[in-house]
């Protein structure tokens, strides 16, 4: 795995390199922003973990700058804890959030568990126990396999969704996930935390607040006039609309 690491303090560096050693990663390590964002303009990487305080260029900035062309994951590095903080790295993009100090074993465990959400990209709720959908369902369509519920019809090879004759292709992995998940079950009520379970896994190390952020950022990007499609059932959680 080819992996770029934005961080400014050596001594952490030296400690990661020891333990991405171990896992055989290519690590390349910068120590500031504006060299973080050069090679990732010039590079492609598997995998970014950017310190949220870098010089030159912080860590938050590259996360929205990166998100907006490339679907690349993304952990943040950062000493800062408040959970509006934590709000924040998540909705510009970042896949997962570390604070200081911290394990490099739980960092890598992170790393794990995003990398098997992107791998299991487009495919998410296939395997739900109990639940099954009378309305969505997949086929054919000029070669594509497609999941289609009234105004919404998804490409999953292609990961396009299309709302209302609207092409949507900016949807993040989890957020792709998520869509397909309630297209295939419309009629359910999904907690928080069974879309912990099933979008982010049983090994997620995150908090419940997570699902609020990505469905508020789906709900943006799929949003279309006098039309709610992803709703909240008070108490309980959220369901697409029939």
């Amino acid at each position: 795995m080819k992996l770029l690491v934005a961080e400014d303090d050596l001594s952490v560096c030296e400690m990661l390199q020891l333990f991405f050693q171990k896992e055989q990663y290519n690590t390349t390590f910068v120590h500031d922003g504006l060299t973080a964002q050069r090679r990732l303009e010039q590079e492609d990487w598997d995998f970014v973990i950017l310190d949220w305080m870098l010089p030159g260029k912080d860590g938050v900035s590259l996360c929205r700058d990166l998100r907006k062309q490339r679907e690349t994951p993304i952990i943040l590095l950062t000493a800062r804890d408040q959970e509006q903080d934590r709000i924040q790295g998540l909705e510009l993009g970042a896949d997962d959030y570390v604070t200081k100090p911290f394990s490099p074993m739980e960092l890598i465990a992170r790393m794990k568990a995003v990398l098997r959400r992107y791998k299991a990209s487009g495919t998410a709720g296939s395997e739900l126990q109990g639940t099954s959908s009378s309305e969505g369902g997949e086929e054919p369509d000029n070669g594509f396999q497609t999941l289609k519920h009234k105004h919404i019809t998804i490409q999953l090879e292609a990961r396009t969704a299309i709302i209302q004759g609207h092409v949507i292709t900016n949807l993040t992995p989890k957020e792709f996930e998520l869509l397909c998940l309630f297209v295939r079950y419309p009629k359910k009520v999904f907690t928080r935390e069974q879309l912990l379970e099933s979008i982010w896994g049983y090994d997620y190390l995150g908090e419940e607040r997570t699902v609020d952020v990505h469905i508020k950022r789906l709900r943006n990007k799929i949003s279309v006039p006098d039309c709610s499609l992803i709703v909240t059932v008070w108490g309980v959680g959220y369901k697409l609309e029939e």
